[in-house]
């Protein structure tokens, strides 16, 4: 059944009924594990299971290796404004927070009014945004900016607790009272200077990569009404690539932060495992991190600097290795000379064949810069996201019980099929799952004590179509669900850092090319992101929807 084409509106709400049966919920499962490749795991060799593993702390393969620096400088960003341009508007006194914050509002708003709408903010926090704007403006007044995101505009994903905002994690049913403190996150970028403009609209739970909510007014792609923006940090995606803010937060349990930068076209990046805190973050498990979407490698830097330390309130951060102030944004100007990157050839077989020539472009344009291309070979990365599919819901559905026991008739009707067919899943088989994922962390690391990088496809295809009726009532497509995830697991599973950046377009819809580095190896991940940013194969490019906090909208 969910072989057949993407299903929808009733005949969607039937199959959620059927779901909630359990001779329903069981063959769908069968359906599922045949569509999503999960039956293949039951057929590896004893030798692909490792011992599962005590900790979730990712592997480091090596030390870095130190390669030439060419202090070649930060690379210039795209069309929309990075947080250094706001920064250097302030110091000139050719804008101020107050005024640009303002803007922000005023165009979030004409988004919102847009046919179909294009909302990307939820909830706003206007009155501590309007204090921060003014403080952060005072201190440029008498020159005093506390540092590079001193007031810039941010906007947080609504799982992340913002103070004075509800926390509703794309729901319709969870507590809406406002929260009463910033989540970690959030406290370091406002302490940092930065203006949280409120938050954005995500997926329902996370539990869909395709940016869609029954719940929620959800923004489109913007280079194609037509086309799903990706998720689940879908306004945090939208935010960035229309020109809205130069930074967003999002979270990535199976590529929810490094999917919408790539089907909107804009640059991304999933931390090492316990890089960043998720104090004050909704959503627990052993996959789902925390980081930042933006509109260049540098604003990505400048984030992770501010963001990335440990906090007693998250015990996964303990021993996180701190990141020097400036080193990130310092990496950005080494160039990629020396650098050796991995290639595994059956992960790019997999790919579309305009995602396969934009990336083999992007990989010959890095090789002529000084990079070494490397052939690698894991047979076990093609199960990544089986496995990832697994741990993530069989998680997710343990860390519900309540709500589904509860609640289940307040979830859409996609929500329902997928939290009912998950019920199915037996313990064994999830313990087999850890032993598998094991496996691939220490086939990761083996691999990264050979090369500096992996170099993968964000995603398989371009952004995936969608209609009206299909994104009001939502929709069940596994095969688009999995061209999203496809490449994206294995960097959840893994805790390894991983970056997604635009590097060009496919019938005006953006290709998103992904970087996966060592533990802790953010450096090198953002080194190389940022030389393709420089040489012009990566750079957000403006999409047929986007405002300008300056002046106006278009169109």
């Amino acid at each position: 059944m969910l072989i057949a084409p993407r299903m929808s509106g009733s005949i969607l709400k039937s199959l959620a009924r059927l779901a909630r049966t359990r001779a329903g919920a069981s063959a769908l499962q069968l359906a599922l594990r045949a569509e999503l490749k999960i039956n293949a795991l039951r057929a590896l060799p004893a030798d692909a299971f490792g011992a599962i593993a005590l900790h979730n702390r990712a592997l480091q393969a090596r030390a870095p290796r130190k390669t030439d620096d060419q202090k070649l400088g930060v690379p210039k960003a795209g069309w929309s404004k990075s947080s250094a341009e706001f920064f250097a508007a302030y110091e000139a006194r050719r804008s101020s927070p107050e005024k640009i914050l303002a803007r922000v509002i005023e165009r979030a708003k004409e988004l919102e009014r847009m046919t179909p709408s294009m909302r990307v903010l939820l909830d706003v926090a206007e009155d501590d945004a309007r204090n921060d704007a003014e403080a952060a403006g005072d201190r440029f007044r008498v020159g005093a900016p506390k540092g590079p995101l001193d007031g810039v505009v941010i906007a947080i994903k609504e799982q992340t607790r913002v103070r004075g905002l509800p926390a509703k994690g794309g729901t319709s049913y969870m507590d809406g009272a406002p929260q009463k403190e910033d989540a970690t996150i959030v406290r370091r970028l406002r302490e940092a200077g930065a203006v949280i403009v409120g938050t954005t609209p995500m997926t329902e739970f996370g539990m869909t990569p395709l940016g869609f909510n029954v719940h929620r007014t959800m923004p489109r792609n913007p280079h194609d009404t037509g086309r799903v923006a990706g998720g689940s940090s879908t306004g945090s995606g939208v935010a960035v690539a229309t020109g809205l803010v130069p930074i967003a937060i999002g979270a990535d349990g199976g590529g929810s932060i490094r999917i919408p930068s790539s089907l909107n076209g804009v640059f991304g990046i999933k931390p090492t495992w316990g890089r960043v805190s998720r104090a004050g973050d909704l959503f627990g498990g052993s996959v789902a991190h925390l980081g930042p979407l933006a509109s260049s490698t540098a604003d990505l830097a400048r984030t992770l600097e501010i963001i990335g330390a440990p906090d007693p309130r998250d015990p996964e951060t303990t021993g996180a290795p701190p990141i020097k102030a400036g080193s990130l944004v310092s990496a950005l100007g080494r160039g990629v000379r020396g650098l050796v990157i991995g290639v595994e050839e059956s992960e790019w077989a997999d790919a579309s064949p305009e995602v396969q020539r934009a990336g083999r472009a992007a990989l010959a344009a890095l090789e002529k810069e000084g990079v070494k291309i490397k052939t690698v070979a894991s047979p076990l990365f093609r199960h990544a996201p089986a496995i990832g599919y697994l741990a993530i819901s069989i998680e997710t559905r343990a860390e519900l019980k309540s709500d589904w026991d509860e609640h289940a008739d307040d979830m859409s009707p996609d929500l329902q099929i997928s939290m009912a067919v998950v019920s199915e899943f037996g313990a064994v088989e999830f313990a087999e799952t850890l032993r598998l994922r094991a496996a691939l962390r220490s086939e990761a690391a083996r691999l990264l004590g050979e090369v500096d990088l992996l170099a993968l496809p964000t995603t398989v295809s371009t952004a995936p179509a969608v209609t009206d009726a299909q994104f009001a009532s939502g929709f069940l497509d596994a095969q688009a669900l999995a061209g999203l995830c496809r490449f994206n697991f294995l960097g959840n599973l893994t805790g390894l850092p991983a970056s997604s950046c635009p590097i060009g377009l496919h019938e005006g819809l953006p290709i998103g090319f992904q970087l996966v580095g060592d533990a802790w190896d953010e450096a090198t991940v953002l080194q190389a992101t940022a030389h393709l940013e420089r040489i012009g194969v990566a750079s957000v490019a403006r999409p047929k929807i986007n405002v300008d906090v300056w002046t106006s909208v278009s169109p």
